[in-house]
């Protein structure tokens, strides 16, 4: 079977999405290794994920050969790669974020795509105007012009169905993993490596996420007041809600109590979730909330938000609040820092509750997709 993808953030985004491609492609190729993979791409980083490419001889990656298309890469992506997959007879084409060429129509094969969430539907004044309205026509198109939609949670799956009218036999839930680096098991060197590259404290809390509103840092930082004598260590890329975190710190005379981490790569990011005491994520929304999977595999205990989809990601052992109450947050921190037998039950069984969610899981999963 000849599959191809749209792989633009597999090349180009160092989390979120990107993550999600580069995990799942690579665990196609592994665990599937007859089939041909066409990564197609916009342009190309040279990383870790293009010498992983380069050194499989079955992908082959594909980017905008002729000047124009070189010159207007959103057009070849929108329009110039439908043409390419009929040239490779190409069996089934993946959208791995939420969209499909608008000429998807003419291509002779199976259209599948990966959507991931809606927010941008159910909390409009998160996302600028601009953005609603791009993400609204090309979302909407992927959903009605695909033969199988992918919903990344159950959540997700009802959101498509309702907002949208999809019908749910169209919908088939496949949750995201993460990279395998977060399986490994580091020796006490490595930790002690990455403990002085970033000056990591002995104890602390974590938080991994882009640091913007929805994220709802500012509700641990609130909680810290009522926590004593640990810090708490932040790995994100800073937004303009960084400020209003920053300023409440300042205010309340506990800056030196966060330590915010920028550009840390994959295998350090293991390591850190490996080292913390306690994982929180108080997110208001997500469409499924990978940086709880990655903390389970890491046997670091999770604090997150009710509701949504946080559940599904964080299992019945992780330990859920009001992410509009940072006192109960506060409560349920001392709690487990108080009981360390507490934070090695939660981690043991929800590192157990994790193992649904490893690669090649996900990829056999999909593979029956594609198959069928």
């Amino acid at each position: 079977m000849k599959i191809a993808f749209d792989a633009k953030r597999a090349f180009l985004n160092n989390s979120g999405l990107g993550n999600y491609a580069r995990t799942l492609i690579k665990s196609l190729n592994d665990n599937y290794p007859d089939n041909e993979y066409l990564p197609f791409t916009t342009k190309i980083s040279d990383n870790d994920f293009k010498k992983y490419c380069d050194a499989n001889k079955n992908i082959s990656i594909i980017e905008p050969q002729h000047f124009i298309d070189k010159k207007l890469r959103s057009r070849w992506r929108s329009y110039g790669i439908t043409p390419m997959l009929n040239e490779q007879a190409v069996n089934v084409y993946h959208g791995l974020s939420n969209e499909l060429p608008f000429n998807i129509k003419d291509f002779k094969g199976k259209k599948i795509v990966s959507i991931h969430d809606l927010i941008f539907l159910k909390f409009p004044k998160l996302y600028p105007y601009l953005d609603r309205k791009i993400y609204a026509k090309k979302f909407r198109h992927a959903c009605d012009i695909a033969d199988e939609i992918i919903a990344v949670s159950e959540e997700t799956k009802k959101d498509i169905s309702e907002l949208y009218f999809i019908p749910e036999s169209k919908i088939s839930v496949i949750y995201q993993s993460c990279d395998e680096g977060f399986y490994k098991s580091y020796t006490e060197s490595e930790k002690e490596a990455i403990t002085k590259k970033h000056n990591l404290p002995a104890n602390y809390l974590l938080y991994v996420g882009t640091i913007e509103e929805r994220k709802n840092l500012l509700t641990i930082a609130k909680a810290l007041k009522d926590v004593k004598d640990i810090p708490l260590v932040v790995v994100g890329k800073k937004k303009s809600y960084y400020y209003k975190v920053k300023e409440f710190l300042e205010k309340n005379k506990m800056e030196n109590r966060v330590i915010v981490l920028e550009n840390v790569s994959n295998e350090e990011l293991a390591l850190v979730y490996q080292l913390a005491s306690i994982f929180i994520f108080p997110s208001f929304v997500e469409g499924f909330g990978i940086p709880i999977i990655e903390a389970l595999i890491s046997k670091t205990p999770v604090i997150t938000s009710q509701g949504s989809c946080f559940p599904e990601a964080g299992g019945p052992n992780s330990i859920y609040i009001n992410p509009s109450n940072s006192d109960e947050l506060a409560v349920q921190i001392n709690m487990l820092l108080n009981s360390s037998e507490k934070r090695t039950e939660i981690a043991k069984k929800g590192f157990e509750y994790a193992k649904r969610f490893h690669p090649k899981v996900i990829s056999d999963q999909m593979i029956v997709i594609y198959n069928k």
